[in-house]
């Protein structure tokens, strides 16, 4: 089967993060050599350069959310751009920039998928929740309220992106590797029944048990999109994130979820995000991310069956 073309997607921006240095990913995912390692798999790759939106303005909250118009205009031009590509029948690689990016490409996903009549399933990777909101977030940032704000809670100028509210339901979306959450978030994420596979079950159960389960119920007729916060995986083996947390998956854990995904051969489109080149030690994190993300598209030791 021909691979689908790929259109990558640059958004250079930090103003969803506490830290500064996510507005660097791209071009760090770019220099680690993603356009050439996935053309070395036989797929056509098309990089449209990055888009442009405000820059950050580096102010505190105002009512519980930091530089929301900013995010707000980050998150549309992300919206447009991923729909676009989606309706030329290419997969878009969405290069954050931080994590609030993903209110942008899932709700531009979820309206592509209505449109469509296909099924949408999310697997989300990181190492938080992203579940807090403008009441109980710690920080204001918006990073961490991509989740909540696509499941209708949230600002106005966010949670309808996708022209209906919520863009996404708990049944669409499972979450794996969390091992940080907040304590307003704890109590928020169980009143809304997310489905969490925390570092806890991965290490009681293993990651093949996980993905499993995340991977069930799948056919044809299913958009699988993935949100790869770089943050998923162990500070050890991927220092450049501005928000480390000990404890992730290693690095055969990783591979494992993403030869999982790309065995369904039902990958539609893809984010990967949080990447910050400030942190990282002469670009290892993002040639990891590059070696992930080929796996992701099939790259595997073996001939193995698809689907």
């Amino acid at each position: 089967m021909t691979p689908r073309p790929i259109t990558l997607i640059g958004a250079p921006t930090d103003v969803g993060a506490a830290d500064r240095g996510a507005s660097m990913g791209p071009e760090a995912l770019r220099v680690a050599g993603l356009r050439e390692a996935l053309i070395a798999h036989g797929i056509e790759v098309e990089d449209r350069g990055n888009l442009v939106g405000p820059i950050n303005p580096v102010q505190p909250p105002e009512d519980g959310y930091r530089h929301l118009p900013e995010v707000t205009a980050w998150n549309r031009r992300v919206y447009e751009a991923i729909t676009e590509v989606l309706d030329r029948a290419r997969l878009p690689i969405m290069l954050g920039g931080d994590h609030c990016l993903a209110i942008g490409s899932i709700s531009a996903v979820a309206a592509h998928c209505r449109r469509l009549g296909k099924k949408l399933r999310v697997i989300w990777l990181d190492a938080h929740a992203d579940f807090n909101t403008s009441e109980i977030t710690p920080s204001g940032n918006v990073h961490g309220m991509p989740v909540s704000c696509l499941f209708g809670i949230g600002p106005p100028s966010l949670i309808d992106l996708a022209g209906f509210v919520p863009a996404l339901g708990r049944e669409q979306i499972h979450q794996i590797g969390i091992r940080s959450v907040d304590p307003g978030e704890r109590q928020l994420v169980h009143e809304q029944q997310v489905s969490i596979f925390d570092m806890r079950y991965v290490d009681e159960h293993g990651m093949r048990k996980v993905m499993h389960e995340a991977l069930a119920g799948l056919d044809a007729n299913t958009h699988l999109h993935v949100s790869f916060d770089v943050d998923f995986l162990d500070p050890e083996i991927a220092p450049g994130v501005g928000t480390t947390v000990p404890g992730g998956p290693n690095y055969r854990e990783a591979q494992l979820v993403m030869e999982m995904i790309a065995d369904t051969g039902l990958l539609g489109s893809l984010d990967v995000v949080e990447l910050n080149p400030a942190f990282d030690d002469h670009n290892r994190t993002a040639r990891l991310a590059v070696d992930l993300i080929e796996s992701l598209f099939g790259k595997s030791t073996l001939m193995r069956p698809r689907g």
